[in-house]
């Protein structure tokens, strides 16, 4: 491993960080807040930080491998998320401790969504800003902005890239350069953002507001400026334009690169991933909104626009609330909790195990109950006449068995802290599919558990942000052996 190249990028890398945190003293200035010297310290010390890093290995040269992939990808995020909490410590509002801070920083970058805070509408506008912008970067933004800078270093992104990159297969790329695959991903976030905060000004939000729900939105976070969340507006229109972006990030970002470039909307329906998630979402929707309607919950509108706005909010895990949802009939907070698990499409902002892998999961079990009756039969498993690896098959297996077990690990040592079953059983679903809201103690902020079941989140953060495997493999001594 190359540890001079990887300390020499991650120094590049925590110093372009460290300039997003100029961007909200332009905030603190449009708003006359007193947040502006909380910002510059934070600064300071990322750049100072990075430059530790950098200075001493800059005229190192050198070709990432992939294990130093997984080693700056894995660092980065656990140095940024350390780094991101300072301007939330050093604040006299919210004024968090290093613990809430980084539980913070975590949920924001990882597009989480789950937070500490109560009061947010009493909060800085500075402060809400970079919250925001936190999850903006953690979607998809730093990553592509990571990937197209490394080769001005002269380090290659194609190792970082298929790390970071969620689903089942990691090694398909949009354009023939890494880099060039960069800018057209991060063109499209940008221009989808952009397009939603418009949607939402012309909506009745007004601009800060606009700006900052684009950015949860279009990374699926589901960080608001306001306690009630997408609720506060109380607006139709804003509910309509909310799901239809957040049904727009969950897809696949290279089906949005080849509709755009081919000029071809029929590619969407045309991809099996994309239509098993539309219709999950329809279905799932169907089943919400009459069984509101039927359990006397609300009347048909109110069990529609509620309905059907919740459960595309937890289904591609963005978080987003217009109503107290856990306080439902008990069926259906547990339903939509069940289908975050499936989240978003592979190569989207959304969390969960990913449409991508259920597709082919349940094309295997197909197969297996096939095989039964014909044990000789040649069963390939295809997506669009394309026969998956029978390596990407058993990685797929491989995966849900542990991210399960990993699941209800983390059950136990939250139960172990005090928590009780619905409590630790939503609030690991909520961190490991990158979901933010849960039931029970958790069900409007995560700020009364344990330090140690906050710890224990964070964990499940980061893996479910990395995909399991990402992190693990850091821990096994093979992956250490020259």
């Amino acid at each position: 491993m190359h540890l001079a190249v990887t300390a020499r990028v991650l120094g590049f890398l925590l110093m372009i960080f460290s300039l997003t945190m100029l961007t909200p003293i332009i905030v603190a200035w449009i708003y006359g807040e007193q947040t502006s010297q909380t910002f510059l310290s934070a600064f300071a010390i990322t750049l100072l930080v990075g430059l530790l890093f950098w200075f001493p290995a800059k005229n190192k040269k050198g070709e990432l491998r992939t294990r130093d992939g997984f080693i700056v990808t894995v660092f980065f995020w656990l140095v940024l998320s350390t780094f991101g909490a300072l301007p939330l410590m050093l604040s006299e509002a919210p004024n968090l401790s290093f613990m809430d801070a980084l539980f913070e920083s975590i949920s924001g970058l990882t597009t989480t969504g789950a937070t500490v805070i109560s009061g947010l509408d009493d909060l800085p506008k500075s402060i809400l800003y970079y919250r925001q912008q936190l999850q903006w970067l953690g979607g998809i933004g730093i990553v592509v902005i990571a990937v197209a800078i490394l080769p001005m270093l002269g380090v290659g992104g194609m190792q970082i890239y298929r790390t970071e990159t969620p689903g089942p297969m990691k090694d398909a790329k949009l354009t023939p350069r890494i880099t060039e695959t960069a800018n057209v991903l991060f063109k499209i976030y940008l221009g989808l953002t952009s397009i939603c905060a418009l949607a939402y000004w012309m909506a009745g939000m007004n601009g800060f507001d606009a700006i900052s729900h684009s950015f949860s939105t279009v990374a699926i976070g589901g960080f608001s400026t306001h306690d009630a969340s997408i609720g506060f507006f109380d607006s139709g229109a804003i509910m309509a334009i909310c799901s239809f972006f957040m049904v727009v990030s969950g897809l696949n970002f290279a089906l949005h690169y080849h509709v755009l470039h081919n000029r071809k909307l029929g590619y969407y329906w045309a991809d099996p991933e994309a239509r098993m998630y539309i219709y999950l979402l329809l279905v799932g929707a169907i089943i919400t909104c009459l069984y509101l309607y039927y359990s006397g919950t609300y009347d048909w509108s109110q069990s529609f626009s509620q309905g059907t706005f919740q459960l595309i909010s937890i289904m591609t895990t963005t978080g987003f609330a217009t109503t107290e949802f856990n306080a439902w009939p008990t069926f259906l907070p547990f339903f939509l909790l069940f289908l975050s698990f499936f989240g978003a499409c592979a190569g989207s902002t959304g969390g969960g195990i990913k449409i991508g892998r259920m597709l082919i999961l349940a094309q295997q079990g197909i197969r297996e109950i096939y095989r039964l009756v014909h044990p000789n039969a040649l069963l390939p498993i295809k997506i669009r006449n394309r026969k998956i690896p029978e390596r990407v098959a058993d990685a797929i297996w491989a995966f849900v068995g542990v991210y399960l077990a990993i699941f209800y690990l983390m059950v136990l040592l939250l139960l172990a802290s005090g928590l009780d079953y619905v409590t630790a059983w939503s609030a690991t679903a909520a961190a490991l599919n990158n979901l933010g809201p849960g039931l029970g103690a958790v069900a409007t902020n995560y700020a009364d558990i344990g330090s140690f079941a906050k710890w224990v989140l964070c964990w499940g953060m980061l893996l479910g942000r990395l995909e399991i495997f990402t992190l693990l493999v850091l821990f096994t001594p093979t992956f250490w052996k020259n």
